[in-house]
């Protein structure tokens, strides 16, 4: 028996139509539950051929798990040790490197002085930064926001120079990312599964958080065709078999501007009926074609375009 399993936290809309879709088609040899743990050992297996993972982001211990699991043969989603790495500056980096558009952004270092460091840690570090040319760069309007993390936690409006160091002096130790703001005329939150099967959907950030999936944007076929081979395209690289990519339309160019979500909300109060039986259904598939595809004892996990061809030492674009 194969069996999937889903690791959660409080969530319980996706999970709970998850393993009962899946266990809903009858797949022999193919069960799902809910992940279960009472004790992780080193080096040794779980239960699990596949495991969906939508928590391990704000809980240590199931990422230690998830690594272990993952080095013993079960397929995780997402990749616990890319998805430990990653962070949205290095996925702007990378994208201006696969020739998808991004605002303009720079990384900025903390406001205040990590615990245990002091002003000789930093003794590589300009003082003051070159603030004329970031503002040159990024312009003003901007936004300012974690350079990791999800959500909407600790995301500035910046108007002008003055408002930028008001905002600044209350992010304490965090590391920020200051970038140009897309003034757009549509905007779309990309659901990406499998690195091949996507759906596009009309999103309105700027409406209350339960209605931002009401939107009236209407993207011709040129256009749908385009946003998907960009959300393709990142995923290809990023290597994540569940992310959701958000992209602001501005003059007619899509621009990628959060793309960082291997837990993506699938909650169907937010997604909608529509949204959330797509993505229910498209995950029981593609969990049961990681089960069946699974090789025990072997590497079971998706790695992206970016580390394999760091691995096989290839030209990386």
């Amino acid at each position: 028996m194969r069996k999937i399993g889903i690791l959660h936290g409080k969530e319980r809309s996706f999970p709970e139509a998850l393993v009962q879709r899946i266990n809903s088609k009858n797949i022999p040899g193919i069960v799902a539950e809910p992940v279960r743990i009472d004790k992780v050992i080193q080096g040794e297996p779980s239960d699990y051929a596949v495991i969906i993972d939508r928590i391990s982001q704000d809980v240590p211990f199931y990422r230690a798990y998830l690594k272990n699991a993952a080095l013993c043969g079960t397929a995780v989603i997402n990749n616990p040790f890319w998805w430990s790495a990653d962070e949205k500056f290095f996925n702007n980096c990378l994208a201006t490197k696969i020739n998808v558009p991004v605002p303009k952004t720079v990384i900025l270092p903390s406001r205040e002085l990590p615990d245990d460091t002091s002003a000789e840690s930093f003794s590589n570090l300009a003082y003051p930064l070159d603030w004329e040319g970031i503002f040159k760069y990024t312009g003003f309007p901007a936004y300012m926001k974690p350079f990791a993390g999800g959500g909407w936690k600790s995301v500035y409006k910046l108007e002008s120079m003055e408002d930028f160091f008001e905002k600044h002096a209350e992010t304490e130790q965090l590391v920020m990312l200051l970038q140009e703001e897309i003034i757009f005329e549509e905007y779309y939150r990309c659901y990406c599964i499998g690195g091949k099967y996507v759906r596009i959907m009309p999103y309105e950030p700027r409406n209350p958080h339960h209605l931002r999936y009401v939107a009236n944007f209407s993207p011709t076929p040129e256009r749908l065709q385009l946003m998907e081979e960009i959300v393709l395209r990142i995923n290809a690289y990023l290597g994540y078999d569940f992310n959701t990519v958000e992209l602001a339309v501005r003059d007619g160019v899509p621009y990628a501007i959060d793309f960082c979500n291997p837990a993506p909300d699938a909650d169907k109060n937010s997604v909608g009926e529509e949204n959330f039986a797509w993505v229910v259904e498209t995950s029981a598939n593609y969990a049961i074609e990681k089960a069946q595809a699974f090789e025990p004892g072997k590497d079971n996990l998706t790695w992206g375009k970016y580390i394999q061809h760091s691995a096989a030492k290839k030209t990386l674009f």
